[in-house]
């Protein structure tokens, strides 16, 4: 069966951070262009994925990321079940940075809003998209591929632990007070940290995320004195440009940690060469994710059953279908030919005779579904060559 879907996209098992960076595509200003260029389309865009959806031909969406830098090599196209698939492997988690982790869903979710926002969505798309996160939702009630608190922000909590062993009287700096940061400090809050120093452009929701873990909100102009005080540094703002460049990291003789789990990245990668300085980013965290993938590895069958369930129920659906549009396309050359032959007569006589002519044919559309589908498009205006009666 031709299934229009495509995919086109990148992700942390294709590119770097510096390609990601190029092609994450912010929702005010890249995304609308984009849907306009497309006409149709859903985009996941996140730290560790940009992927466009859409359906018929992928060409625009594939001349659109070269068109911001990103290399053929970092790309990846994926066309009817492939893409379907794909869709379903990220909803459910099985194609993240940590498998399983519960960001991905609510990011699918986001992706189709934003899609309906600015009414590029269409029938094949809206349906793929929802069945993904129903898809997403039974992954994790149905396994345990989503059980414990996993994410990005959990892998950056993992690997302060493994750098520090005992986060104890530490003085640790959080940079934004988003999502991410949330996640983080929350993970954080159960390992007995010395001080939270929380850093935000708008100091006043640094300072409700401060107060929420019995920790101190900073402005961005005291970046420096905080640098100055901590032990590590995880940083996650929403920002277009580096907050920490190398000349912003003030001489100490104690070691700095800095954990860059912001895309685009918020710390320079000069800082990790500067002496006492030791950065990590998103890169980075592939490595501590491993034991999660080890501790999950016996759940990703039973997710794999699932999706390849839910593609089943799709196609069952997209069968449905199709056999529904070429019955409107039956109805509507049957009328046709009714007025042609019957010029004299009123409406409801066309509609009579367009229903006897359309009949045994609507019949045969649907005992030969199957073969209908996998067979290719009638030409405009013949909409079933293959069941249309031969004229006396």
């Amino acid at each position: 069966m031709a299934l229009p879907l495509y995919l086109v996209g990148l992700s942390h098992k294709t590119a770097p951070v510096e390609v990601r960076e190029r092609a994450a595509l912010d929702p005010v200003v890249a995304l609308p262009v984009l849907l306009r260029t497309l006409g149709h389309g859903v985009v996941v865009s996140t730290c560790n994925r940009t992927e466009i959806y859409g359906v018929g031909n992928p060409e625009a969406a594939w001349a659109f990321l070269r068109g911001r830098g990103v290399e053929a090599s970092h790309l990846y196209l994926r066309q009817g079940v492939e893409a379907l698939r794909h869709l379903y492997r990220v909803a459910a988690g099985l194609d993240s940075l940590v498998v399983g982790e519960a960001q991905i869903l609510g990011q699918v979710r986001e992706a189709l809003f934003l899609a309906r926002k600015h009414r590029a969505t269409e029938g094949l798309l809206e349906k793929a998209f929802q069945s993904a996160i129903a898809l997403g939702k039974r992954a994790r009630s149905e396994t345990a591929i989503g059980a414990g608190a996993v994410s990005v922000a959990y892998a950056a909590l993992d690997l302060a632990l493994a750098v520090y062993g005992d986060l104890t009287g530490l003085k640790v700096a959080v940079l934004g007070a988003g999502e991410m940061a949330e996640l983080f400090l929350t993970h954080l809050k159960a390992h007995g940290v010395g001080q939270v120093l929380v850093v935000n452009r708008t100091e006043a929701r640094a300072r409700e995320l401060a107060e929420r873990f019995g920790g101190r909100a900073y402005g961005l102009k005291a970046l420096a004195e905080v640098l100055r005080q901590a032990d590590l540094v995880v940083a996650s703002a929403a920002a277009p440009h580096y907050l920490v460049r190398p000349e912003d990291l003030p001489r100490r003789a104690k070691p700095l940690f800095l954990i860059d789990i912001a895309l685009p990245r918020n710390i320079h990668p000069a800082v990790g060469r500067l002496p006492h300085a030791y950065l990590y980013n998103l890169d980075d965290l592939e490595r501590v994710v491993e034991k999660n993938l080890r501790a999950r590895q016996g759940e990703i069958p039973k997710v794999e059953a699932l999706v390849e369930g839910a593609l089943a129920d799709y196609l069952e659906w997209y069968a449905g279908h199709r056999v529904r549009e070429a019955i409107r396309a039956l109805e509507a050359w049957a009328l046709k030919e009714a007025v042609r032959d019957l010029p004299q007569a009123d409406p409801a006589t066309w509609q009579k005779e367009a229903g006897r002519r359309a009949h045994p044919w609507i019949l045969a559309v649907k005992a030969r579904a199957k073969d209908f589908l996998q067979g290719p498009p009638c030409p405009e205006g013949c909409p079933l060559l293959a069941f249309r009666p031969s004229r006396p």
